[in-house]
């Protein structure tokens, strides 16, 4: 008997088939460029500015998968550790890997792959589940982030909550419903 479980495809996986090692190495380096240029886009608000990461990195994951989403994230973070100036504010090296927005960072692989994970499994589909989707993997960076700041700072975490989660709250809603809105629409379009 020969049973065969079907992977659910994401909406680029779809779009771009056959989708070859060449289209996903330059998938990857083409979202990690994204992210890069994502980080540029600033508020700056102590302790942590807001950034456009978040959205690319949820984005990257639903669009990519769980497994090109995270290895997309990873690449970035080598990039940026590296040197190259793509972390926030055109900065880069390892310091800034381990500074007060270390863990928001080391959690974008995490994010991409659990917000990949869910649009492998349609929920990428319809807006409610896609925002779902994308609520999921910004909680997992906005708490690890609180978790790396409050440990850096020797702070109790709650004294941290509000400038490492609750200030990003808002921003990230509506990162999310941009992000969210994207694939519905993209899968109508394929459908045509």
């Amino acid at each position: 008997m020969n049973a065969s479980i079907a992977k659910n495809e994401t909406l680029l996986e779809v779009a771009l088939a056959p989708l070859d090692f060449v289209r996903q190495v330059g998938l990857v380096i083409g979202f990690s460029l994204l992210t890069a240029l994502a980080a540029q886009i600033i508020i700056p608000v102590p302790p942590i500015p807001f950034t456009a990461q978040t959205f690319a990195v949820v984005l990257t994951g639903a669009l990519l998968g769980s497994r090109l989403g995270a290895i997309t994230m990873i690449v970035y973070l080598i990039e940026g550790a590296c040197g190259l100036p793509f972390f926030s504010g055109g900065t880069g090296g390892i310091l800034h890997l381990m500074g007060p927005s270390g863990g928001y960072l080391i959690a974008f692989p995490a994010a991409a792959y659990i917000t990949g994970a869910f649009a492998e499994h349609e929920w990428d589909r319809r807006f409610l589940t896609a925002a779902a989707a994308m609520a999921i993997g910004t909680l997992v960076i906005l708490l690890a982030g609180w978790l790396w700041f409050s440990l850096l700072m020797r702070t109790s975490p709650a004294l941290t909550l509000f400038d490492t989660v609750l200030k990003f709250v808002p921003g990230d809603v509506i990162k999310i419903c941009f992000a969210a809105a994207v694939l519905p629409s993209g899968w109508k379009l394929l459908k045509r």
